[in-house]
């Protein structure tokens, strides 16, 4: 099963090289160049095998978002020469990613149902359900971590620890709220709820950018939209497009991320299915047919597209 795992280049003008959980990252005098591999992470661990077209998937449905908003906030994002590639301005990167959520899932949920009633700050309820949606949509900001895990901020930690200036900080909350709202419209159009995401900003020049990736199966989790009022109603579990399937898998198999504990085995059959998911993904929340790209020669074939447009 060919998949794109990771990439070596040296591109003309490269100043820096930095590898992350998912991203190839090549750094010139004023670009980033971003390729997204099919690496994949969860619980801020790397998974021993990549996915085929996962990075495909993330970097195209992150393009069709960035362009869907870059008139509430500008944005990094300059061309696409490559299906896993994305070359833009480079940022400076604030230390906080700006996490929003309209329903109590995944980590939130997690950390509800062990007791906490609140959550980086922001008071929850008593008496709520798993996937239940909230008054109105939170934010719960993490720290961003380029190694380990990535940890819940309250607003007045950050501000207290001087991460991001008030003025700025204010600015990313309200463009995080502006993002969530598109985004929740962009899903319903599809039949789809938006549940939670995370954004991440920079500022060049003295002004603020969204960078990175927007709205994808990675950084956002989707409900199906025509079943949830019922699944709720009974008790079962909601039909989602968003990683949290690969997360419940290794949870099961007993795996959390956690020291001592041993990520499962990963099938052919496995990671064909998690492939799978992630063209659904794409072709639901686009509503367009997903075009596989070929794997023949696919680091030479990158590495072209690349230089033919930062020369």
């Amino acid at each position: 099963m060919q998949a794109l795992k990771e990439t070596n280049f040296n591109l003309p003008g490269q100043q820096h090289f930095y590898r992350g959980k998912v991203r190839d990252v090549y750094t010139t005098a004023d670009k980033l160049v971003m390729v997204a591999s099919d690496r994949l992470s969860a619980f801020d661990v790397v998974l021993p095998r990549a996915i085929p077209f996962k990075g495909q998937v993330l970097n195209q449905i992150a393009l069709r978002n960035l362009q869907a908003t870059k008139d509430i906030v500008p944005n990094w994002l300059q061309s696409s020469p490559d299906p896993n590639v994305s070359i833009g301005l480079k940022c400076e990167p604030f230390p906080v990613e700006m996490v929003i959520r309209g329903y109590l899932a995944g980590h939130a949920w997690r950390e509800y149902k062990a007791g906490k009633r609140t959550l980086c700050g922001v008071p929850l309820a008593e008496g709520l359900k798993e996937n239940d949606k909230l008054p109105q949509p939170i934010i719960t900001p993490t720290t961003k971590a380029h190694e380990g895990h990535d940890e819940d901020i309250s607003r007045e930690e950050i501000l207290a620890q001087g991460l991001v200036s008030e003025e700025d900080y204010v600015k990313l909350e309200n463009y995080t709220f502006e993002l969530f709202n598109k985004g929740t419209e962009m899903a319903a159009e599809q039949g789809l709820i938006l549940v939670d995401t995370k954004y991440e900003f920079g500022k060049h020049n003295g002004e603020i950018y969204l960078i990175d990736e927007i709205h994808t199966p990675d950084s956002s989790r989707f409900f199906y939209k025509d079943t949830y009022r019922e699944n709720q109603l009974h008790g079962n579990k909601q039909k989602q497009l968003s990683k949290e399937f690969v997360r419940e898998w290794l949870i099961e198999n007993g795996f959390q991320g956690k020291e001592g504990q041993q990520i499962p085995e990963m099938t052919d059959e496995k990671v064909s299915e998690i492939s799978n998911r992630y063209i659904e993904l794409f072709e639901k929340v686009t509503g367009s047919n997903f075009t596989p790209r070929d794997y023949d020669n696919v680091q030479e074939n990158i590495e072209q597209n690349i230089l033919k447009n930062i020369k």
